[in-house]
């Protein structure tokens, strides 16, 4: 995989299918590929936002990051024998995740990474951040930024466990429901730190 230097994440092509290194292995037999996120896929990554979230980003947060030239970009896997493709795609290929990322002056800050919920638990959120690492790396970024709602303790435990470390409290931050708001924990990653440390990221 190689990384381009304009603000565009990595894309693997179909020609360009990974082998089984580094794969999350109960998915070590489904061919992947990252590809660009477009208006065209709105409607499917929306129908998956929706499934996903109690408060989903709306059609025109993506449109609006899109437009932005925000890094955005799709998980792929080949369809297995028998699996249903929802949402459906025209290559019959299914949907796995998505990220949103917005970079700045030595860092990049992680707007939305979501996998599908029939595809969770299946270390395909690893695998996007992994992605995204390699890809800020590309870009010279010391930094990789994030928050999650302080309830979602699943999120927090995935990204402490890749190495981030909560740096501070934004309160009130997110809509809850019923007229409520909820605080997100501020997460940050020291990229050159980790590599040199020799981590996942």
């Amino acid at each position: 995989m190689s990384v381009a230097p304009s603000a565009t994440l990595p894309v693997w092509h179909s020609t360009d299918w990974p082998d089984a290194a580094g794969r999350p292995p109960r998915a070590a037999e489904r061919r992947i590929a990252f590809e660009p996120l477009t208006e065209a896929d709105l409607d499917a990554v929306c129908e998956v936002e929706k499934s996903a979230y109690t408060h989903p980003w709306s059609r025109k947060h993506f449109a609006d990051s899109l437009a932005a030239g925000y890094p955005a970009m799709l998980l792929l896997g080949e369809a297995l024998p028998g699996e249903l493709v929802h949402p459906a795609r025209p290559e019959g290929r299914v949907l796995l995740g998505y990220l949103v990322a917005m970079p700045g002056v030595d860092e990049v800050h992680l707007l939305n990474i979501t996998v599908a919920p029939a595809h969770q638990r299946q270390g395909w959120a690893r695998f996007l951040l992994d992605a995204l690492c390699l890809w800020s790396r590309g870009q010279r970024a010391q930094w990789l930024w994030l928050e999650v709602r302080a309830g979602n303790v699943p999120a927090r435990a995935l990204y402490e466990g890749y190495g981030f470390q909560q740096v501070g409290i934004r309160r009130d931050y997110y809509p809850a429901g019923q007229g409520q708001r909820e605080d997100a924990v501020v997460m940050s990653l020291n990229l050159v730190a980790a590599r040199a440390a020799g981590g996942a990221a």
